[in-house]
């Protein structure tokens, strides 16, 4: 599977420092808002040491990560949804994102151009939310004016899609987030399909130093339901953190296969069974799925390659309720 984020926040608050550190790109970084006007999209491999001594292990020609692709898009402010600056129609930018990042501004500094005046992060959490719900609320009010329509027919799923949708409607016009209903509304097609902004995991990155944080900023952020990482983007080398606290908040891991052709690293949700984790190597293997060689990376290395694993019998043959593990390194036969 793809795992995408979307970096959101005010202007100047580190979006497109980070965005850069994370792809290494040559993108637009200047002391004033709405440097950034169309999205930035990079793709930046997942840090994974099993790879690379996998691919020693087996000679392979490839080595191939796991991939996360990140979208920079310009910095909202205050009443973007009524135009100000430039909008919120970047906001669709970001609509198919599996997780959101917000970076948040915690460091003073007399040079760097706060476009309240003032640094204040709780402040402006609930300026960058608020423009996110309000994006929110367009997209719930639209589908559940055609869906009502669609109702009066009589449709009993039609019916049940109206009854959802108005609960996430009560909940945005509430000024909450959408990811406040229960996991039961938010796994319903109806629910899911719109791709809510709120409904998506967050991690609120503190651009800043320990010190710069308060308790009343950590306890805002839990009362949000979300995680956060402190960290100084002026100084920051090695953000692979937030790409591992993106994989644990979304609930991915990697297994792992390796040959003389290649090595590579395959995400999947956690707790998924053998078939459905063969399907991120080939669409047809889920179906055709009829067992799987599998041993635990380090285990391997153990052995020193494929063949001698199998001769010690520490490769095992696992069926179709075989839920893949971190670090399993998998063959699969099929069909």
């Amino acid at each position: 599977m793809k795992l995408s984020i979307g970096i959101v926040g005010l202007p100047n608050v580190g979006k497109s420092t980070l965005f850069k550190i994370l792809t290494n790109q040559n993108i637009t970084i200047a002391n004033y808002p709405f440097a950034t006007i169309d999205p930035n999209v990079g793709i930046v491999p997942v840090p994974d040491e099993r790879l690379d001594k996998l691919a020693k292990m087996s000679q392979s020609k490839k080595t191939i990560p796991a991939a996360v692709e990140f979208y920079d898009i310009a910095g909202l402010v205050k009443g973007a949804n009524n135009g100000e600056g430039l909008g919120n129609k970047f906001l669709s930018h970001i609509r198919d994102v599996n997780a959101i990042v917000q970076v948040v501004r915690v460091f003073e500094s007399a040079e760097i151009i706060h476009v309240e005046n003032k640094v204040n992060p709780i402040s402006d959490i609930e300026t960058i939310n608020t423009e996110l719900i309000l994006k929110d609320l367009e997209t719930v009010e639209k589908r559940l004016s055609k869906l009502e329509s669609e109702a009066k027919t009589g449709d009993k799923n039609k019916q049940k899609d109206v009854e959802n949708i108005k609960k996430a409607l009560d909940i945005l016009n509430n000024g909450e987030l959408a990811n406040k209903l229960s996991e039961d509304i938010l796994d319903e097609q109806a629910i899911k399909e719109m791709n809510l902004l709120t409904a998506k995991k967050q991690i609120y990155l503190l651009n800043g130093s320990e010190s710069d944080v308060s308790e009343e900023l950590k306890n805002k952020i839990k009362e949000l339901g979300a995680d956060y990482l402190i960290m100084n983007l002026a100084d920051a080398q090695n953000v692979n953190e937030l790409i591992v606290k993106a994989y644990d908040i979304l609930g991915l891991i990697s297994f792992l296969t390796t040959g003389e052709d290649e090595t590579r690293a395959w995400t999947i949700r956690k707790g998924a069974k053998a078939p459905e984790a063969s399907c991120a190597i080939h669409t047809d293997f889920e179906n055709k799925f009829i067992r799987a060689e599998v041993i635990n990376w380090q285990k391997l290395l153990e052995a020193a390659d494929w063949n001698k694993a199998r001769q010690k019998g520490m490769i095992r043959t696992e069926g179709k309720e075989y839920i893949v593990q971190d670090g399993d390194v998998i063959v699969v036969r099929h069909s």
